[in-house]
């Protein structure tokens, strides 16, 4: 007879929104086991499984906005008056608004700085993942008041038919099928069930804790660097491309099979499930609302499965070149990649290249290293590392009457660079790599060149000078290290293509407190931002979106995060940001083509 053997849930905190499906371990009549469902529609031998989700009462509680695990007790009562979303004035304690206050007062200006620029309340500002609206006033830490019967919005009514008392306490019903998306407190119960529908055996139970709100960061805004006199911030949800224009967005989304405990253990485990990543991750990219989507660290069967059909819904095309394995020794499907996505009413595909620098290492040690060498050569450069390279064309122009019927090409490059920190000449020679590759693709057309992507490389370090500068000093410290001569002479690490980092802009402009806060955020030294990736172990920048100068113009930045907004108390991934990187977007403009 088919029985149970084991069932859990992946994780004891449901998240409203967040598919919930239970792992069921099954034995089969003939002694198999196996984590099939066994629906009513394919029963085995007269016998089917049966899911049933109820939420307990329906008490309404308030969730601390910083602590979403924890019950509120405390409402900041500025909030409420400035109409901000009413789940992010709850606090659990006095000392967790107090330690959180750096980050709340930023709702407060951003409040007033709405209306004082717009004349009426910006809801979109602060209620794009939130529902709720904005408006504006100050609180201290003095406005709170201790609500112990707060309500988080407004209790879901069910059908009498469905309410079921059990103890003297109120059951609801609330579905059937395998999976879920809970809304309130729950319950799930397990059965087994005959054809006749009645239960066999005991049903086996998970009571599971409150079910929580999905935490939200703080939207952020796309501000303008072109014309600073002019131009404030731009809400993303409000910007209409004009016909010239497109986005582009670089994001490392951190693949689930590195996301571990082990790694991220300050990060609370339901936050890093992949049920809740995705969701969240997927509500931040669509946000963005970008042209073309470069994303890094995707798990493959994550692209297949989730990212290419739910984008498509969207209006993206998408393409994936997974990593090579052969240093990779888990299942092929958990490999990650790099995906790059681009909305079909703005740009149309044209060529694909796929980059494998384990082949070029391959091609490089039959050229220059001996035999004998050549195990110990490939042991070091062969790291499954890829770039996925994409020739669009664009569905607008802005050339002028001179350029009318004449295509607008783009070329996107997208990689992710080998992450070991004591590999900075495989580092170096990856990098070098695609800009040879993307050199000749310059060459054969007049394309203006993007290069997006991971490049675990600092500032300052001898892969973002390639990049940056073209060229590389014969006197930079990395270049010490160069057991293979794989690097020599350093007078070829060159490169003619014309790139200039898209976030460098920000360093240029001036005037108005946002751009004055952009350039807080942004190193002296270096013109690059602060930081890309925020663990506990690292901070620093690793990611950048290079453009072509002579070709396309930077005309506004998505703005950078500092360390007040993700709270003084922890790091990536958070709960509220599903990554150990932080994306960044850039608006380009495609620059007049002069006439020949």
């Amino acid at each position: 007879m088919l029985s149970v053997l084991r069932v859990h849930l992946p994780s004891d905190i449901p998240i409203v929104g967040c598919e919930l499906s239970p792992y069921v371990l099954i034995r089969h009549p003939d002694k198999t086991v196996s984590t099939d469902d066994v629906s009513e529609s394919l029963p085995v031998e007269g016998h089917f499984l049966r899911y049933k989700y109820r939420i307990q009462s329906d008490k309404k509680v308030a969730i601390c906005s910083v602590h979403p695990s924890e019950q509120a007790t405390l409402q900041c009562l500025g909030c409420v008056k400035a109409k901000i979303p009413v789940a992010k004035s709850y606090h659990c304690t006095p000392k967790c608004f107090s330690d959180a206050w750096q980050h709340h007062r930023i709702l407060h200006e951003r409040a007033a700085s709405a209306v004082n620029e717009n004349g009426n309340e910006e809801e979109d500002i602060y209620g794009r993942f939130n529902n709720g609206t904005s408006g504006v006033n100050n609180t201290s830490l003095s406005n709170l008041q201790a609500l112990p019967g707060l309500a988080n919005g407004t209790a879901p009514l069910y059908p009498a038919a469905f309410t079921q008392r059990n103890g003297g306490e109120t059951w609801f019903e609330v579905g059937r099928s395998k999976h879920t998306h809970p809304q309130q407190m729950i319950s799930v119960m397990f059965l087994m069930d005959l054809e006749t529908k009645s239960p066999v055996g005991h049903p086996n139970t998970i009571l599971t804790s409150r079910v929580i709100p999905a935490p939200s960061p703080s939207p952020r805004r796309l501000i303008s660097v072109t014309n600073v006199d002019v131009a404030g911030n731009l809400d993303l949800e409000g910007r209409l491309s004009s016909a010239g224009t497109f986005t582009v967005l670089s994001y490392n989304i951190l693949c689930d099979s590195y996301a571990t405990s082990d790694l991220y253990g300050y990060c609370p485990s339901w936050a890093l499930s992949w049920p809740y990543r995705r969701q969240n991750l997927l509500r931040e990219i669509v946000g963005y609302l970008a042209d073309i989507v470069c994303l890094q660290e995707v798990q493959s069967d994550h692209f297949e499965e989730f990212f290419a059909p739910e984008l498509d819904k969207h209006g993206y095309q998408a393409l994936f070149k997974r990593k090579t394995a052969e240093v990779f020794n888990g299942s092929i499907q958990t490999i990650d990649g790099c995906a790059t996505f681009f909305r079909r009413d703005r740009f149309s595909h044209v060529k694909k290249y796929e980059v494998e620098f384990n082949k070029a290492a391959q091609s490089l040690t039959d050229a220059l290293v001996p035999n004998a060498q050549k195990k110990t050569a490939l042991n070091r450069l062969v790291k499954d590392n890829v770039a996925l390279i994409v020739v669009l064309e664009a569905k607008f122009n802005n050339q002028g009457v001179d350029n009318l019927g004449k295509r607008q090409l783009v070329c996107v490059a997208n990689t992710h660079v080998n992450v070991q920190h004591d590999l900075k000449d495989v580092k170096l020679w990856q990098v070098h790599t695609l800009l040879k590759g993307l050199e000749k693709i310059a060459a054969s057309a007049d394309i203006p060149m993007l290069v997006c992507g991971d490049f675990n490389s600092v500032p300052g370090s001898a892969p973002h000078a390639l990049l940056a500068i073209g060229k590389v000093d014969p006197m930079h410290p990395e270049l010490a290290v160069d057991p293979l001569g794989i690097l020599r002479p350093a007078s070829k690490l060159t490169h003619t293509l014309p790139l200039v980092s898209a976030y460098s802009s920000f360093a240029r402009i001036g005037g108005g407190l946002g751009y004055e806060q952009q350039k807080r955020r942004v190193d002296p030294n270096t013109n690059e931002p602060l930081f890309t990736n925020c663990t506990r172990d690292f901070i620093g920048t690793l990611d950048y979106i290079f453009y072509s100068a002579d070709s396309l113009s930077v005309e506004s930045l998505l703005e950078l995060v500092d360390e007040d907004s993700l709270r003084k108390d922890t790091a990536l991934p958070s709960p509220e940001w599903s990554s150990d990187h932080i994306a960044l977007l850039a608006e380009f403009r495609c620059k007049p083509r002069a006439r020949r």
